[in-house]
């Protein structure tokens, strides 16, 4: 099986503009979601579990109580790739 391709610098900029909400944080997509309550917050990551899990992409994160945190790069690839700006996209429709 062939790796996916890391963007380089222009793409990751080029997707980063597209994701306002999210920044650079070890070299992955980072981003730090608020929700009203922890019901809220679990619900979301359930709901992007089963999504990730659709992609076989899955996230590293981190919850407590109504915050959740996401860094999102492709191990295989050693870096950012297409797969993670769309599960970051994905991921910021659910957020509403």
């Amino acid at each position: 099986m062939t790796a996916p391709a890391r963007l380089d610098d222009a793409a990751l900029q080029a997707a980063l503009s597209d994701l306002p909400s999210w920044d650079l944080a070890d070299g992955k997509l980072h981003r730090r979601f608020e929700f009203r309550d922890f019901a809220a917050a679990f619900g979301f990551m359930a709901t992007c579990a089963t999504l990730a899990e659709a992609r076989n992409h899955h996230p590293e994160w981190f919850n407590v109580y109504r915050t959740v945190e996401v860094w999102l790069t492709t191990h295989d690839a050693g870096g950012i790739t297409a797969a993670d700006v769309d599960l970051a996209k994905v991921m910021d429709q659910r957020a509403g």
